[in-house]
């Protein structure tokens, strides 16, 4: 079996192996020609070929000395593409409005998933190749996770495709997915409330207790929790990971009713409290 060359090892490097797939993918996205598109790691330039023949322009950020040169000596001459040797992770991106299509280094998955996310322009769309496990995390596909029900406010999140690892150059030792990531219209919760809902919700999943009817016992009465069991049609001793975010969100509306009719006192010392 041949070895990957180290600087290859080091970013954690998979190419995809066809260009047809490359084409499929990128006609399967919603990317058209009015749209500027970033492409984190391009590697080989597989994908890159693709976008500049349907996107307006195409940022192609490449880490890799050797890769990166590679790239500029093939596209130099495009005039709708642009190759930048640097770290997406440290890159400042100029324009408001963009999306994102790549197949992004497993090894910092993590890191670029955050800053897409939080990290301000966000994109309106983005298209990421990753470890299917991690696609799972980010989305809370089969269970929801602390991560997804915080992601999942401003973005909707799915895997719309399942990748084979012969699809790769070389072939990882993991699954891999194509996970979407597109930006909500209207975040799901108010601005002003994110601090709260953020800290109710790790309140939840952070204290060492066997389900959440024990975890919010300071909180909810017996009474009030089995009426929200009821009521949002989750099981009494529902653990954090059982609940979706639409019942997330539903006891935290209640929980911020029942703060202001009841405890008479502002949510800030609550979320004092939970911290």
């Amino acid at each position: 079996m041949a070895k990957k060359p180290p600087q290859q090892i080091a970013l954690a490097q998979n190419f995809l192996k066809s260009p047809r797939l490359a084409r499929l993918l990128v006609e399967a996205s919603s990317i058209i020609s009015s749209d500027t598109v970033y492409e984190i790691g391009p590697g080989r330039g597989a994908i890159t070929a693709e976008l500049a023949r349907v996107a307006r322009k195409v940022i192609a950020i490449e880490k890799d000395p050797l890769l990166a040169k590679r790239l500029y000596d093939h596209f130099g001459d495009a005039g709708n593409v642009q190759i930048i040797e640097g770290d997406f992770l440290h890159w400042r991106i100029p324009d408001r409005e963009y999306k994102i299509l790549a197949s992004i280094p497993y090894n910092v998955t993590a890191a670029i998933v955050r800053k897409i996310l939080y990290v301000p322009p966000t994109p309106t769309e983005a298209y990421l190749i990753m470890q299917k496990e991690a696609a799972e995390k980010f989305s809370g596909r089969p269970k929801e996770t602390l991560f997804s029900l915080m992601a999942r406010l401003s973005f909707d999140l799915k895997i719309v495709r399942e990748l084979r690892r012969t699809d790769f150059i070389p072939a990882p030792d993991v699954d891999s997915v194509l996970l979407h990531i597109r930006k909500r219209s209207q975040p799901l919760i108010l601005e002003e409330d994110l601090c709260l809902y953020r800290d109710f919700v790790r309140f939840g999943f952070g204290r060492w207790k066997k389900n959440l009817k024990l975890t919010f016992k300071p909180i909810f009465t017996y009474e009030q929790w089995r009426r929200l069991s009821r009521d949002f049609h989750f099981p009494l001793d529902a653990t954090p990971t059982e609940l979706t975010l639409d019942q997330w969100l539903g006891l935290f509306h209640c929980f911020q009713q029942m703060v202001s009719a009841e405890k008479r006192s502002d949510l800030k010392r609550w979320r004092d409290k939970f911290l």
